[in-house]
């Protein structure tokens, strides 16, 4: 009998670094683990799904929710509260799924203090950071994806570097190289963890022979 208990990835990296693509790339070639849905305060916008996009909570039930200590994390986003519910991680686990989380470095921290505190959490969270080699790198990928003013991309840069500089806080360093290097890396690390000694239960089943021989010959 083997059995591998559930586990929550968590991948931080700076904003260009390329996490949403290989997140996306592990999900869709490992169907045990699935994605953690984000909670925010803000209303739907025109084509999003409760439950899909995020969950869609009034400011006032999500600070209900603050108080009694329900989320793994949280933070006020330009006037909106954002959140991950514990019970979201705790329901892909009794489903028998691994879940995954993207965050910042400052969630990540927070995320590791609170599962290490609470006894149905702690011990089942590995996390991963991805970073272009250079700053320069960053820059560049930044600049191709045609999608922010230089001013931004500069503010960008600026936050990452503090963020890089906390990497070793992290289970895994990935420096980016291309999409399907990094996906194999990741792909690499997520079946190691699930592989973990300390996290799989295993009995050698085996039948005697109908016979009631040896099974020798």
């Amino acid at each position: 009998m083997h059995d591998s208990a559930p586990f929550l990835l968590l991948i931080s990296a700076p904003s260009g670094a390329g996490k949403t693509t290989v997140s996306q790339g592990l999900m869709n070639a490992h169907p045990r683990i699935g994605r953690i849905i984000t909670c925010t305060s803000r209303a739907p916008r025109p084509g999003e799904v409760d439950g899909v996009d995020y969950h869609f909570f009034s400011r006032a039930e999500f600070e209900a929710r603050i108080a009694a200590g329900q989320f793994l994390e949280y933070a006020d986003v330009y006037g909106d509260w954002k959140g991950i519910l514990k019970e979201s991680v705790r329901a892909h686990w009794a489903s028998g799924k691994d879940a995954l989380l993207s965050v910042d470095v400052q969630g990540a921290e927070t995320v590791r203090r609170v599962m290490a505190a609470d006894p149905a959490l702690a011990g089942r969270l590995v996390t991963v950071f991805i970073t272009p080699a250079s700053r320069e790198e960053l820059e560049s990928r930044l600049r191709g994806r045609d999608a922010d003013a230089p001013q931004a991309i500069a503010r960008r840069l600026d936050m990452a570097e503090p963020e890089v500089a906390r990497w070793a806080e992290f289970d895994y360093l990935l420096v980016s190289r291309s999409r399907e290097e990094d996906l194999g890396l990741l792909r690499s690390i997520y079946e190691a963890e699930r592989a973990r000694a300390s996290r799989n239960s295993f009995r050698w089943e085996s039948s005697a022979p109908a016979n009631g021989g040896s099974g020798r010959s």
